[in-house]
Formats: C-alpha cells, structure tokens, sequence
C-alpha cells in the first residue's frame, strides 16, 4: 500500500505519469468469451448513477457500466488510465492536463468527448445531485463556490480541445488521481441525464464494458454485453443477471444445486463452517484481505449523543471479541477507524478498553445514572440483526435500552443521510472499504464536514473544522520525501477522532466470496479491492 501511494505522489513530482507496466496488463490466455452468470442478493439495487450510488453492492455494478479518467489494474490497487490516454501534471502539482481517448462510445451510439467529462464533474459537485462523494473533488479550483451555490459550474476544468481535458487544483492533493479513478468521476452523457432526470440511476448510459438491458424492480436486473467497448478483448460474458430477492442461505442452496454463480451477499454465517470444512467448497471460496472497518456510528447532532463523555462511554461498553466470534472469526476487533493494513495506522495505540462498570461511571458523570433510551439502525441481512442484538444486550449492562430498527440496506442509507433521524447505526453490510489505499478515504466521505450532508455517508453528522484543516494540509504533501511526515499528520487526525468519539469502531474483516465451479478468471478478481465483490469485466466461465 505505500508502494502506491510514494507512486501515486512520485507522479506528481516528475510531471509526467508513466504506466507502462499497467497498460501491459494481459486478460487471461484461457478465458473462453460467451455465456451469462447468475448473482444473487437478498435486497434490490438503490441506483446505478455513478454520482450516487455507494455502496458494496452497487459499486462494481456502477464501474461495469462506467468509466472514468483513470482506472486500476484488475485485482489490484495500482493506477492505470482509463478513459484518459495519457496525462501530463504540471510541476507544481497543480494542474493535470488529460488526452482522452478517441473514438470512446457511449451506450446510446455518441462518442464521449472533453465536454462530457466537464458536465459530469459540473454534475456530481452541484448541490442539486447531492452526491455522497462531493467532496472528494473538494481540491478543484472553484469546488467551494459550486458547495454553496454561487456557482454552477467548475472553475478549475476546462476543455481545451475536444479530447483535451485540463483540471486546476486550488492546492497540491496527493490523492487525486485516486479520485479520478472513482465511480464518482464516472463520464455521463448530458442528454441521457436531461432525458431521465432523478430516474437516470434506473436507465444508465456508460461507456463501460457491460449495458443495463433489463431492470424488473424487486426482480432482477440483467447486463448485457457493450460490443463496442474500448478495451480490446473484454468483457468475455455475454450478460450477467442479477437476481434480487435472495435471502443468503437460499443463494447458497441455490449455487450447491449449480443455479448461482456467484452469492452476492457471500457464505451466510451460520454456514459459514460447514462450507468451510468441506473441501470440495472451500477450494471454491477465494479468501482476500480488504482495507475494511465496522462500526457504530453516534449521531452527534442527537441528545444524548452529543455529549463526548456519551460517546466515549458507548466505546468502552461493547464486547468486540464476543461480535468477532459470532462471525466465525472472519475479523479482528478494531481500535480506531484505520483498519491496521491501511498507511497512517496508529500501531502503538491500544483504543478504549472493554470495561461496562466505568461506562455506567461516565454516563452518570454526564447526567445519566439511569440510562437512556435510543434506536440503533441495522442492514436485515444476517448477521447483522444479530450482531444488533448483541451491541444490545451489552448497552443494557449499563443502562441504555437500544430499540432495533432493523430495514434494507437502502432504507438504512437514507436514515442515515436524513439529519437527526437515526441516533446509531450499525455499519454491517454497509461498512467502510476504502475507495482507495489512502488514509484520507477513511475521513472525508465519512468523518469530514464534506459529508456531514444530507445524503452523505457521514453518519454521525461530526463535523470537526480544525481536523478538516489537518486532513487538508497532510493531503497537500506531495512531496515523496516527505510521506513519513504526511501518515503522521493522517495519524494524529484519527487519534483526535477518537478522542471525540463519534463512532465506536468493532471490527476489520477479511473478504470470502464463493464461486460456482464453472467460474474462470485469476482469484484476485474475485476478491477485487475496487470492484466488490467481483470484477465483472475479466471474469468468465468455462463451460
């Protein structure tokens, strides 16, 4: 992870990205084209708008369907372009200068042009859209103005010519070409968007490998194959349908009988050991890492959560060992919002300790010596109802009685981005994967002012301004000399979010994703750290 980002900020340095290696990426000799699969989940899908969409589900759907300036190698985290040919950075680190590639079609038959890629940032930024992932452009010269209104589109890109893209940044931000790899960064075409409006999230118009062709609501939704797509070589399937509706042990019954393919929402727990100890499955399940933190978030602007001594107390009353068993032990208990893979992690920091009688100690210090009452919001898939139960049961230790709300995964989402509305939530299913290897994709989108916004995934609404400033000055270090510097002034941010206690970080879990036997393609697709679960594009079948 540090070989990439001293990679990603060495580019800045020298003016001139070089990808070489990446651009060399070569598909599987034994891939054989054709065919459809079948992926299942137990909830529907929220939308398919690149500018909204974010969560797991949804996210390698959305980038099988877009593209954006840069990309990843397949299986990887390593930076290669994508809709973008090449791209030159000026010396300050300041201004990037994108070619795109010719000839590059959307799905209605235009071909994609520097104009599109101006009103697809113009877009995601606009208040209107209310984007979760805003923010991220928060370095584009003029983003602020565009933040509040007083500007409807994006001082800082300009289009040159029509493959010339030119964006200005306001300061240096070692993680921009990060963000231009995000679905958020996604290339839309404006009359597609005119024509659907809010409903363009159930009709999406891509360049990407794979087109929506059907979406039955409550059903399924079936990708077919984009013939003109400008990879050569792939995708290899000819269309993937996505079945909703699914609860997880079904999905599993289902692939046994060799009807799935792949089960989105992966091995339900309670079979967890079973399929793990059989071995002609387990050489089917494919066992990745994942820079992956679960947690409680505490809504700040909510009584009594708005009290830090509160916060602190909910963080020393869970059993995190205890929810670390419930899932077959697929995580290890976490300390503090870095998942310890992550640059920036604080090694030597121990976090609060398991102890309920000073936790009823400090909610009495603070005014409540009997407790209160409150609402915890849960993802109805297993096992989040029952990890629910258990933050429950420990909460009661020391007076607080938590009412279950337990709903889909969308209805959480909007809880969670609707102002006062739910006092705690439990990420499960939900949680935090980075978007990118950087410490700054932990903050912003989900602990910085930026998303602290209705529809944002700032949950526990904490907006602290001082650390917002940190976290800006830490991403202007460009310098690959000085990254050292720049993980310790990302460590001292985090330390500081603990200190103020908004989230009650639980655990950091490994990836399983469970393939029928007549799935092909390399292991790291399956385990995908930016397409989750799978990379659709490269995968395919054998018979």
């Amino acid at each position: 992870m540090k070989n990439i980002l001293a990679t990603s900020a060495l580019s800045l340095s020298l003016g001139l990205a070089s990808f070489a290696s990446a651009q060399d990426y070569q598909p599987d000799p034994n891939a054989k084209p054709g065919g459809n699969i079948i992926v299942t989940y137990k909830d529907d899908v929220a939308t398919l708008d690149p500018a909204i969409g974010y969560d797991w589900q949804n996210w390698s759907m959305i980038k099988s369907v877009f593209d954006g300036l840069m990309d990843y190698v397949p299986g990887t985290t390593e930076l290669r372009p994508g809709l973008a040919e090449s791209y030159e950075i000026s010396d300050d680190g300041t201004t990037f200068t994108f070619k795109l590639r010719k000839g590059v079609k959307f799905h209605n038959g235009r071909e994609m042009t520097a104009e599109d890629v101006k009103y697809s940032l113009d877009r995601v930024t606009t208040p209107a859209t209310q984007s979760p992932g805003a923010g991220f452009f928060g370095s584009i010269k003029g983003y602020d103005a565009m933040a509040d209104g007083s500007a409807t589109s994006l001082e800082g890109v300009t289009v040159v010519d029509p493959y010339t893209v030119k964006i200005e940044l306001s300061r240096p931000d070692a993680t921009f070409l990060h963000v231009m790899a995000l679905n958020f960064a996604s290339v839309v075409p404006k009359e597609a968007v005119d024509e659907y409006g809010t409903d363009f999230g159930k009709h999406p118009v891509g360049t990407g490998a794979f087109k929506l062709s059907d979406w039955t609501i409550g059903q399924q939704l079936v990708f077919e194959k984009n013939a003109d797509y400008w990879r050569e070589g792939v995708p290899y399937l000819d269309s993937i349908t996505f079945e909703v509706g699914q609860e997880p042990i079904v999905a599993l019954l289902r692939l046994q009988q060799g009807e799935v393919d792949v089960p989105g929402d992966g091995i339900p727990p309670a079979k967890f050991n079973e399929v793990m100890d059989n071995p002609d499955e387990a050489k089917r399940v494919v066992v990745g890492g994942q820079l992956h933190t679960g947690y409680i978030t505490l809504n700040v602007q909510m009584e009594p959560f708005d009290k830090v001594e509160v916060r602190q107390a909910m963080n020393m009353a869970i059993n995190k060992d205890r929810i670390v068993q419930m899932i077959n032990g697929r995580a290890t208990p976490a300390n503090q919002p870095l998942p310890p893979s992550m640059p920036g992690y604080t090694k030597d920091y121990e976090g609060y300790p398991f102890d309920q009688e000073k936790a009823k100690q400090m909610l009495a210090d603070a005014g409540y010596p009997d407790g209160f009452e409150t609402e915890l919001y849960v993802m109805n898939t297993d096992p989040n109802p029952r990890i629910a139960q258990a933050i429950q049961q420990d909460l009661s230790q020391i007076g607080v009685k938590v009412d279950i709300k337990a709903l889909a995964q969308a209805n959480v989402i909007e809880a969670g981005g609707t102002p006062k509305t739910a006092p705690m939530i439990w990420s499960g299913g939900m949680a935090w994967i980075a978007d990118f290897p950087d410490p700054s994709n932990f903050y912003g989108p989900i602990l910085g002012c930026a998303g602290a916004v209705e529809g944002g995934w700032n949950w526990s609404w904490y907006c602290n301004e001082e650390l917002d400033a940190m976290a800006t000055e830490a991403d202007s270090i460009t310098d690959p000399a000085k990254q050292d510097e720049r993980l310790q002034k990302w460590s001292d941010v985090y330390m500081k979010v603990m200190e103020d206690a908004p989230w009650v970080p639980v655990f950091n879990e490994n990836r399983y994703t469970m393939k029928s036997g007549r799935m092909g393609g390399a292991d790291a697709l399956y385990v995908d750290p930016v397409s989750i679960p799978v990379n659709y594009d490269y995968v395919y079948v054998t018979e």
